[in-house]
């Protein structure tokens, strides 16, 4: 058949020889040789006119293009026309449609069989023998390479079949395991060339990865329901992943992967993709397993690497990841927390962050890795002994001169200076902060102004900002001295300007109390419906309860009039001033005291907490709440 007549192409315009072009039309050749692996018609073969040669005849032009007209005419009305004029047909007639049926049962083979445990096992063997033969050809010509690059080839290929095994981890992780083909890939770490070691560490990222076996249990949980087969094969996957990671821990894995951070070349593209893809096996055991962040910190030197990471000038995507990874390691670990310390990781901090004193990151990803870092110090300041080498390394002078500037910075200063001013042992940083004129710069924050930018960059949400202004604020109170120069400089900065401040601070109270509301609306429903089935109401739920209302105002609502008691006790016409703004939303200094008395109730509850601490604190609001009784 004559397919370029059959699909009319259109002549090419004049400046085609410029563009690239479509692939040419199927010849008849081609069609005949798809054609000849069909099934035959079920009608029963039709003899065909030969040339007298045995072979069948060729269509002629003529011919082709009668059946066509014929059939076209067929198929352009035999569908129904709808309202717009177009046809519920799809626009192809018989001899088309048949042409795209070949190709497409050409292609369905394409994606080859499905991997199962047999053929896995011949896979293994195969690879077994792979890794043999390459050894035993760099064996026996060291200094030539041409003798065993087919055999690294090999090799190279056998590694990128390990990849389907993530389609099912119950079945495949095992065998894994009982083969020791771990042993054998873990041993690849150390391969000579670092090709075949990256292929690995891409390998073991695929494997490890934290997706891996979602799509089949997603498949299972829809077909068999959420409470059936789908949550134990779930359950199947991750019980299968801890074996295969146990396995590589016990290959010494982690130093082996930190071993080629060091020889790994990151002025080469490869070598570079190959760090990225060691910190992301670290990022996939670190989320698999968190506890696994003491060995590794304790059993290998990634954590002088990734300090010494993040202090390149330099920024790429391995540099975020390092801060990613170390934000991680960090989380709510005393011990890794104070290495950190000994290794000068707060001044390698501080020192980074300088850098946007001035300037705002470049894209996306670098206000990822500027958010690390400031998480990263956060988690360091959590610890006492990190708050003293915080104001010792100049930190509070760096977050209030992030503070003057309206960059992103801004926002996630305060947020720092909020966790390094906290408890009896940011006593010295509170004093450092009033003497370094923070004040000025912390008021004009305080009260709003110079935040268009801050808004239109979307740095962080206006409640959660309010609310690091205010434990700032308390912190300043609870841990300036009476009558220093530093206290009285605090309290003069509320009296100023008509008291605007104070307004300001019942302005974030108002705010406060009516996200409360919502959350406290909820709460007593549940409540009725706890009593109306005649359910107990323990002290388990009490405190879910109040955890909810926590994280739903009430820390503000509580900071907020914890600040304005100091203030009506440290200076008369603040609190003149308070009672008047109360007393027009129809309140009074009782609903300051309910609240203050539920702050006191609600501290020294865990036993495991420092004592001292919980006494001070205490004590305080036990003063203030006697204050406030007595202006009722």
């Amino acid at each position: 058949m004559d397919v370029d007549k059959m699909f009319k192409l259109p002549s090419l315009p004049a400046s085609a020889g410029q563009k690239r072009k479509m692939p040419d039309a199927p010849t008849p050749e081609m069609l005949k040789k798809y054609r000849q692996a069909e099934p035959e018609p079920s009608s029963g073969p039709q003899p065909l006119p030969t040339n007298g040669k045995g072979k069948a005849k060729a269509a002629t032009v003529e011919e082709d293009e009668e059946d066509y007209d014929n059939t076209a005419d067929r198929d352009m009305y035999d569908g129904e026309e709808d309202d717009e004029g177009r046809f519920f047909g799809g626009g192809l007639n018989n001899e088309q449609q048949q042409i795209l049926d070949i190709f497409d049962k050409a292609g369905d083979g394409e994606d080859g069989p499905t991997l199962d445990l047999p053929g896995l096992r011949r896979q293994l063997g195969k690879f077994e023998r792979i890794v043999t033969k390459n050894a035993e050809m760099r064996g026996k010509f060291p200094d030539d390479p041409s003798k065993f690059i087919d055999s690294e080839s090999d090799l190279d290929g056998a590694l990128k079949q390990f990849l389907p095994l993530t389609q099912n981890p119950p079945l495949f992780f095992p065998e894994l395991v009982k083969s020791g083909v771990v042993a054998l890939l873990t041993n690849l770490l150390s391969h000579e060339n670092t090709d075949i070691a990256i292929d690995v560490i891409e390998v073991v990222r695929e494997l490890t990865d934290e997706d891996v076996g979602a799509e089949v249990d997603d498949f299972d949980e829809e077909a068999e329901g959420s409470n059936s087969e789908g949550s134990g094969r779930a359950y199947k996957t991750r019980l299968a992943m801890g074996e295969f990671i146990d396995e590589l821990l016990n290959n010494s894995i982690l130093d082996l992967l930190v071993s080629n951070l060091s020889r790994l070349n990151e002025e080469e593209e490869t070598d570079s993709q190959g760090v990225f893809h060691i910190l992301g096996v670290f990022e996939n055991l670190l989320s698999f397993m968190p506890p696994l962040a003491e060995q590794i910190v304790s059993d290998t030197n990634l954590l002088p690497w990734l300090l010494k990471r993040i202090q390149k000038k330099e920024y790429d995507s391995n540099k975020q990841y390092a801060s990613e990874i170390l934000a991680i390691l960090l989380q709510d670990n005393r011990d890794i927390i104070l290495k950190v310390g000994e290794l000068d990781g707060m001044d390698i901090l501080l020192q980074g962050l300088s850098q946007y004193r001035k300037k705002d990151p470049s894209d996306g990803e670098e206000v990822e890795y500027m958010e690390n870092l400031f998480d990263v110090l956060c988690s360091l300041l959590s610890q006492p002994e990190m708050k003293k080498s915080f104001v010792d390394n100049e930190g509070v002078e760096l977050m209030v001169l992030m503070m003057k500037e309206k960059l992103l910075a801004k926002t996630r200063s305060i947020k720092v200076l909020n966790y390094a001013l906290q408890t009896e042992d940011g006593s010295e940083g509170c004093e450092k902060f009033v003497q370094a004129l923070g004040l000025k710069t912390f008021f004009s924050a305080f009260m709003g102004k110079g935040e268009g930018k801050k808004k239109k960059l979307n740095a962080t949400s206006s409640f959660e900002h309010e609310e690091h202004l205010l434990g700032i604020l308390v912190s300043l109170f609870t841990n300036l001295g009476s009558d220093t120069p530093e206290r009285i400089r605090l309290i003069a900065k509320f009296v100023e300007n008509g008291y605007e401040k104070v307004d300001r601070l019942l302005e974030m109270r108002e705010v406060a109390e009516n996200k409360l509301k919502g959350v406290e609306k909820d709460i007593t429903m549940e409540k009725r419906v706890m009593q109306a089935n005649k359910e107990e109401i323990t002290d388990v739920e009490e405190t879910e309860w109040y955890l909810r209302r926590i994280d739903s105002g009430l820390s503000s609502l509580q900071n907020a009039d914890y600040i304005l008691a100091w203030i009506c006790m440290e200076d008369d016409g603040a609190m003149t001033h308070a009672r008047l703004l109360l007393s027009r939303k129809d309140q009074s200094f009782s609903s300051v005291i309910a609240v203050l008395s539920e702050f006191k109730d609600n501290i020294g509850d865990d036993e495991d907490e420092e004592e001292p601490i919980e006494n001070l604190q205490k004590m305080i609001l036990e003063q203030l709440i006697a204050f406030m009784q007595g202006l009722e």
